[in-house]
């Protein structure tokens, strides 16, 4: 009992430090946690670990800087600008009553206009990537 107490602790120990390292890519996430995980904790490690990899490899993946034409097309388009009290930063979400539009040829990027500034977002998490002025 006591060394499956230890193993699943050492395990969140490793399994911390390697989320974070797995940063965009879950696969190599997962190698790496299995690689240390299993170092410091066996066989139950190594699935903890990996597991962990993953997860926070797939979570943390970000868009990029949008392409060029991404920042024409947006700033080229006419929709209302929508106002809004909360403060529109760079990595954080917008609010959920802001609509979105899609940006035609780039699926992966989506805009708004608020308060007056052209916004890029990711449409999957509605997350600022991008501010225009």
């Amino acid at each position: 009992m006591r060394k499956q107490i230890l193993a699943g602790a050492l395990a969140l120990v490793v399994a911390g430090p390697t989320a974070a390292l797995a940063q965009n890519d879950p696969v190599s996430g997962a190698a790496r946690g299995v690689e240390q995980g299993g170092t410091t904790g066996g066989p139950v490690g190594a699935i903890i670990g990996g597991a962990a990899g993953a997860v926070g490899g797939a979570a943390n993946m970000v868009l990029g800087p949008p392409p060029a034409e991404v920042r024409t097309y947006v700033m080229r388009e006419r929709v209302p600008s929508v106002a809004v009290e909360e403060r529109v930063v760079v990595g954080q979400p917008l609010p959920p009553r802001v609509r979105l539009h899609t940006v035609r040829g780039h699926d992966a990027y989506s805009y708004a206009v608020v308060n007056e500034r052209h916004v890029v977002v990711d449409p999957r998490t509605r997350q600022v990537i991008e501010i225009y002025e």
